[in-house]
């Protein structure tokens, strides 16, 4: 949320995050407000480098051109400061001198020349060959121009490059010389006599311009290099481009307001695949170590200050290598053994219970929009009044009436739920059966509890948490309104009701805090909803498979607004961008005009044979990428680098088990009769370049096994000393075998049997070490191999 917006008077304000100058994300406009609350999340990968990671507040304008007010930018190095908990910002004004992104590749030297008369001087080599990532101006790519330049205190010699037309990634491939200092002699060692202090104060500076033709050229960022630390070197690096020493600072002393945000930064350095083998084996067989407290990922989650560092990268990781259902068996076992009571079963945050709610993220995605994704659709767009509470009741409300509307919004989801088993991924069902049968023999004599194991997961912690929050599962692209959000509140507690086995009866009912929310459930009739909650839990907790009868529905995956060049056979037909709704199913590729219109073409998933990017230079565009199938390629330009990505990695998913894939693509259009890449005149030639291979073949889950071993192994190294503190808790249980010698400083830690935690630890220790030299090998290879100004970057890292 924001606060105390400039200008002083109510205006609809939103808010955009943007990877340096490219918007990957836009919140919903919130109307007539100083003080805007968003309420919005957003998690995505990062595809490319980055210098900043920006927030910009901009004043909704009906008729002119949207407003910046204000933005915050935190640069890339700045991001693990702020990691995990909330800030609040103050914004600071827009200068287009601080506005930069992008890189300049140059090669820089310094030459000896000797004169006719024997004397020598020093001259300076500029070699500028090409920027990469300029940012879109007025969304268009720019006309980007050098000026290299020689500065000192008492000189300042330019020199321009050539214009480049409509390009982001400019190729100059230009030569400047600069004559640097002049001796009085040369001697016969070849030394210069130079004075000492010009080389000092001396630095080359090359500033990048959009050509503005009839207006002012744009700034687009500048990198300056001292010359001294040329003496014994030629340099040729990528230099990130950086804004103006003054860009952000401004004159204005307003304050503009500020902005409150909440980022979660992760940036892993993952190493080849065979560094992880051993720790990725002793992962994978924590479910076969006995008792699971002594394996190496129930320590893990013992180590962890906060067990959700550990459950993700671990779920992910055993996912990817199917172990995770004896896994939460296990550690599910151990949980219940501390269980006294069966109506508190599952209530708790333990490993058990978070490793469960994170599978369900992962894996019950496309089951949620299946199954709740119209429903909600239909209660955000077309809402009606369903507040109950006598003292939220709005002036002219009719109570009876509300509590129809809310009745029949919760038939329909209780409803699309409980006929949704069909659909439910056969890895939650395993989960749910081992759970089941799991409660049951903890508690005989209860014989509800293998229903309440089972319900305290799937309608609590996974439909009734979607229902309250539905854009934080992708079912709506925006936080709900107010009201809106109040009416599906009201929709999860009825769902939590209805789906705890037994919590209709009479003695249930009496102990609701909310009296209104007791007086509206005994409306419900009891015996019908406990058995098809009864009949649902049976089904999604059953291993026989379920297959549909008929042939079962296309599993949407994705969809989203882009642009598509036009298939048309003319010359000008060809030459058409035209924006397109895309939709992405388990079955086909279809663009619409508009979103919810019948589609304009259809690509079946089985006749795509590759989706690979497309090189700028083709169409002069960003973000471009291209589906092959049987006919001509479907160019397609996304939005920004982010979504472009996603496209990318959903559409290699899910056509990665096609039999006719190709092994080679062209990276370029085929334009004025040849191929740009490799210059092939027909159109038929076979592609120049290697296609992608590494995606997953999985279409539901979207996991780099390597990338969740580095980060556990981030999560070890970060907790070496609780580490060793286990192990000398270990040591001292196994040495004092009577009562434990000062608990207090491994009481929170559960040990069953010390000698095989110590064992496990050992052999975590041993693998942390090693994966450090690797690490530190690794560095001080790309260390010595690194130029000054280099930008290489192995790191990759997401944002939420």
């Amino acid at each position: 949320d924001a606060k105390h917006l400039v200008p002083n008077k109510m205006r609809d304000f939103f808010c955009t995050i943007n990877l340096d100058q490219e918007e990957v994300f836009r919140t919903q406009v919130v109307e007539k407000s100083l003080s805007p609350y968003f309420g919005e999340e957003f998690y995505f990968e990062i595809p490319r480098t980055f210098q900043w990671l920006s927030f910009y507040i901009y004043d909704k304008s009906v008729l002119q051109k949207d407003l910046r007010i204000g933005k915050v930018s935190i640069k890339k190095e700045d991001l693990c400061n702020y990691t995990g908990k909330e800030n609040w910002f103050m914004l600071q004004p827009v200068d287009s001198n601080s506005e930069v992104q992008g890189k300049v590749h140059l090669e820089l030297k310094l030459n000896e020349l000797i004169t006719d008369n024997g004397s020598v001087c020093q001259q300076l080599v500029v070699h500028i060959k090409e920027c990469h990532g300029l940012p879109l101006i007025n969304g268009q790519n720019c006309d980007p121009y050098a000026t290299v330049s020689l500065v000192g205190p008492s000189r300042n010699d330019q020199k321009k490059t050539k214009v480049k037309k409509k390009t982001s990634n400019p190729q100059f491939n230009e030569t400047f010389y600069f004559e640097v200092t002049r001796s009085s002699s040369y001697t016969k060692k070849s030394q210069f006599q130079v004075e000492e202090e010009d080389i000092e104060k001396l630095e080359v500076r090359v500033d990048l311009w959009n050509n503005g033709n009839l207006v002012q050229d744009i700034f687009l960022g500048e990198i300056k290099v001292p010359v001294k630390v040329l003496r014994n070197d030629c340099f040729q690096a990528w230099y990130l481009l950086q804004p103006r020493e003054n860009g952000n600072k401004s004159s204005k002393t307003d304050d503009l307001g500020s902005l409150r945000l909440n980022i979660c930064y992760t940036e892993d350095c993952v190493l080849p695949s065979e560094y992880y083998t051993s720790l990725r084996n002793l992962l994978l067989k924590s479910s076969d170590v006995q008792p699971i407290s002594a394996s190496a990922a129930y320590i893990l989650s013992e180590v962890c200050r906060d067990k959700y560092d550990a459950v993700l990268p671990l779920v992910r990781l055993l996912l990817h290598h199917h172990k995770l259902v004896p896994f939460v068996a296990a550690v599910a076992e151990l949980d219940l053994r501390d269980t006294q009571e069966a109506n508190t079963i599952f209530r708790g945050n333990s490993l058990a219970t978070r490793c469960v709610d994170e599978m369900m993220k992962i894996v019950g995605k496309h089951y949620l929009k299946v199954t709740l994704k119209p429903v909600i659709d239909e209660i955000c767009e077309s809402p009606k009044p369903c507040e109950i509470d006598p003292i939220k009741l709005r002036e002219g409300d009719n109570v009876e009436i509300n509590m129809e509307n809310l009745r029949y919004y919760v038939d329909k989801v209780f409803r699309e739920i409980v006929r949704s088993s069909i659909s439910c991924p056969t890895l939650m069902c395993d989960v749910f059966y081992s759970l089941r049968h799991l409660a049951a023999k903890r508690f005989p004599n209860d014989p509800h509890v293998q229903y309440s194991a089972v319900s305290s997961f799937v309608f609590l912690r996974f439909f009734a948490v979607a229902v309250v929050s539905p854009h934080t599962f992708h079912l709506r692209p925006h936080h709900p309104d107010a009201q809106t959000s109040r009416t599906l509140t009201l929709i999860s507690k009825a769902i939590q009701t209805l789906g705890s086995w037994g919590s209709l009866t009479k003695s249930k009912l009496s102990s609701f805090k909310e009296t209104f929310m007791c007086e509206f459930f005994k409306t419900f009739q009891e015996e019908k909803f406990t058995e098809s909650v009864k009949k649902f839990l049976d089904d999604v907790s059953s291993t026989e498979s379920k297959e549909p009868s008929g042939v079962s529905e296309p599993v949407h995956l994705k969809e989203g607004e882009m642009y598509k060049r036009a298939q048309g056979r003319t010359r000008i037909g060809k030459k058409n961008f035209k924006k397109r709704w895309f939709c992405l199913t388990s079955r086909e590729l279809t663009y619409h005009k508009q979103q919810d219109k019948e589609p304009i073409f259809t690509i079946p998933i089985k006749n795509i044979l590759a989706v690979e990017k497309l090189d700028e230079n083709s169409f002069n565009k960003k973000n471009m990428f291209q589906v092959l199938h049987g006919e001509k390629p479907l160019y397609i330009q996304a939005n920004n680098c982010v979504e472009a990505s996603e496209w990318i990695e959903a559409l290699c998913r899910v056509t990665r088990c096609n039999q006719k894939r190709l092994s080679f693509y062209h990276p370029s259009a085929f334009l004025n009769g040849s191929w740009l890449c490799c210059k092939a005149t027909a159109e038929s030639t076979e592609g120049c370049a290697r296609c992608t291979a590494d995606v997953p073949a999985d279409t539901q889950i979207e996991i780099d096994g390597d990338r969740e071993t580095e980060r556990i192994y981030s999560l070890f190294t970060i907790n070496r000393s609780k580490l060793q503190k286990l192990e000398e808790a270990c040591g001292s249980i196994a040495v004092y075998q009577g009562p434990r010698k000062e608990p207090d400083d491994y009481s929170n830690f559960t040990i069953e049997d010390s000698v095989a935690t110590f064992h496990t630890l050992q052999q975590i220790i041993d693998i942390v070490e090693k994966l450090n030299e690797s690490h530190e090998k690794y560095q001080k290879k790309r260390s010595s191999s690194a130029k000054y100004g280099s930008e290489e970057n192995p790191i990759v890292g997401k944002v939420s």
